[in-house]
């Protein structure tokens, strides 16, 4: 039986090896994506300075309200609906910033469900990766 620190020490492996690969640049910087049950996070991060350029996510003040979770009434936004309004806000800051294209960095997640949803508003945003 698989126990819950198997499953997360796969998923630092996974994250590890995604991220051996990927690096951000100040033309092209990487757009990385974290979920949990409840939130999806997103971000666009400059790795040679460190910093972030644009963040959105489930709890921020903008996107909070419109991704309440009909079906639960703690407002859980973890669903795809989440997800695609926290692709279409990234997409937008980050056109709105001056960033046009992107590396994607599904950080050990696996592209579909939420991660995928995210990843195609963000593309029908004006980002390119």
């Amino acid at each position: 039986m698989i126990t819950i620190k198997d499953k997360r020490e796969a998923w630092l492996k996974r994250k590890k090896r995604v991220r051996k690969k990927i690096k951000g640049t100040p033309k092209r910087p990487r757009l990385t994506v974290f979920k949990t049950a409840m939130h999806i996070y997103a971000q666009i991060i400059d790795d040679s300075s460190g910093k972030t350029l644009v963040a959105a996510s489930t709890i921020s003040k903008d996107l909070k309200s419109k991704a309440k979770s009909k079906a639960k009434a703690k407002g859980i936004s973890g669903n795809i609906k989440g997800a695609i309004l926290v692709g279409e806000s990234i997409g937008k800051k980050g056109v709105g910033k001056g960033i046009k294209e992107v590396v994607f960095d599904r950080n050990g997640f696996l592209y579909h469900g939420r991660v995928k949803a995210l990843a195609d508003k963000a593309r029908e945003n004006g980002l390119e990766f």
